[in-house]
């Protein structure tokens, strides 16, 4: 699958519920799964292969571990803990690291591939994930989650890692010159 890559206008639509037990999700899933790993991504949301559904796949599992968790209609339901700033990468902005503020902790309700409802809560690089990858099927990117002067030095640093042929996978370290030119 392509990955849509800002500032394509379709990353910044809400995402339709899916239709649970709809078996073609399954397919879509596992489609997401191989483009999240083919691309070192932890975390992939249908908008960013172009299906506007609100379905996620995460996998913050050790590098030679593979446990993809696919989340139908995410939503979440709890944040806690003081913020914290950390650079985040996006499989559709590639090429640079973007400083953004989340909660460490997040609880979050979502449903299988079967229709069965659960809850799943994370900290760290989970907790942050699953922010994330919610915030693209609310149609909200990296750029829109960063604080004011964050975002500016981030558009920079973006065209000029598109002009330097960033693709997805690609982070700030693999585009460090696109990122040194807009400091």
């Amino acid at each position: 699958m392509k990955i849509v890559e800002s500032p394509d206008p379709l990353l910044n639509q809400v995402s339709e519920p899916c239709e649970l037990g709809d078996k073609s999700l399954k397919k879509l899933a596992k489609q997401m799964e191989k483009t999240m790993y083919a691309t070192d991504g932890v975390g992939i949301a249908a908008p960013q292969v172009g299906v506007l559904k609100r379905l996620i796949v995460i996998d913050v599992s050790p590098e030679d571990v593979r446990d993809p968790l696919v989340l139908v209609n995410p939503e979440i339901i709890e944040l806690d803990g003081e913020p914290e700033t950390e650079g985040e990468g996006c499989l559709s902005c590639p090429g640079v690291t973007v400083a953004i503020t989340r909660k460490p902790w997040a609880k979050v309700r979502y449903y299988d591939l079967k229709g069965e409802e659960w809850e799943i809560e994370g900290d760290g690089l989970l907790g942050r994930c699953l922010q994330h990858e919610i915030d693209h099927l609310n149609g909200i990117t990296l750029f829109e989650s960063a604080e004011p002067r964050e975002r500016i030095r981030a558009l920079k640093a973006y065209e000029e890692a598109r002009r330097l042929g960033a693709k997805p996978g690609d982070t700030a370290p693999a585009c460090a010159e696109a990122n040194r030119m807009v400091r």
